[in-house]
């Protein structure tokens, strides 16, 4: 928040030279220097009174007088995602606070995929702490951040620049009534746009800091946990499927290494083949001669 403030240092000079130099310019124009002088002191009475209004406008400060930004991120792991941050929601509206963001995601790194869903909340700064601890009872919690601003210094010296800017433009108002020529009624219009271009800037800081300090931002990571029955059957299933793979192989291997082992041998059976049929044909040959001799000589 400190570089938001001094992004409007200059609108401090503006404001503080702003009437003066306008007043100089209706002076120089005819305007009476009491005038002037008068201009001068009605913008500084104004800026004092108004810093307290304008306050009271801006960002609700804490039962301390403080103006604080919460900031925290939560992290759960819960077997049914969506339904943990349905559940989430819930718990954020009923403390008047409201989903500002949220991102669905799917995390590839296990098997099956894991979804994650990231969901933003705006809670009412008085109601943070008690929706912090009820939702990090939604599921297990993994980690937890907690941050917490103090912006009284900028919620204070931005309301302060605003009142002195209001204050200024009012009385260059008045000093344009009193413009006694054409040049001197452009001089103050040209400051008054330059007051009003500054009080704009300085406006919209001040919403800024009253959003911020009003709602506390809450965000939350849920993702989801394997149940145990889920995880015990899944390393059964693989255990079969890799013994069921190992056995194929091995049936692959020796189906493979028989078909070798015949491929290696049928070259040498052809011709063993050839030699055995010679043989047996011979020694039928040899035995009907045999027989047919000894049947001559028996007679």
């Amino acid at each position: 928040m400190a570089p938001a403030a001094s992004g409007h240092a200059p609108a401090r000079g503006v404001t503080a030279g702003g009437a003066s130099r306008a007043a100089n310019g209706v002076a120089d124009a005819g305007t009476t220097g009491r005038a002037a002088a008068s201009a001068g002191a009605a913008t500084g009475r104004a800026a004092t009174a108004g810093a307290g209004t304008t306050a009271g406008r801006s960002a609700v400060p804490l039962p301390g007088g403080q103006s604080v930004i919460f900031t925290a991120s939560l992290s759960l792991r819960t077997r049914n995602v969506q339904a943990t941050v349905a559940r989430a929601t819930r718990l954020a509206q009923s403390a008047g606070g409201y989903v500002s963001g949220e991102h669905t995601s799917v995390v590839q790194a296990g098997r099956p995929a894991t979804p994650r869903v990231n969901i933003q909340f705006k809670i009412p700064a008085a109601a943070y702490r008690a929706t912090l601890g009820a939702l990090g009872s939604l599921g297990t919690k993994r980690s937890e951040t907690q941050r917490a601003q103090d912006v009284t210094g900028t919620v204070a010296d931005v309301n302060s620049r605003v009142a002195s800017a209001e204050a200024a433009i009012a009385q260059l108002r008045k000093l344009l009534t009193r413009a006694g020529s054409v040049g001197a009624l452009l001089t103050v219009q040209e400051q008054i746009n330059q007051e009003e271009a500054s009080l704009e800037a300085l406006q919209s800081q001040q919403r800024a800091l009253a959003r911020e300090t009003t709602y506390a931002t809450i965000t939350l990571t849920v993702t989801r946990t394997a149940a145990p029955a889920q995880h015990h059957r899944h390393k059964a299933a693989a255990g079969f499927l890799r013994g069921l793979t190992a056995g194929w192989h091995a049936l692959r291997a020796a189906v493979t290494w028989l078909l070798t082992v015949a491929g290696a041998v049928l070259p040498f059976l052809v011709p063993a083949g050839l030699v055995a049929a010679a043989a047996i044909a011979g020694r039928r040959w040899w035995l009907g001669r045999r027989r047919a001799g000894a049947s001559p000589a028996a007679e």
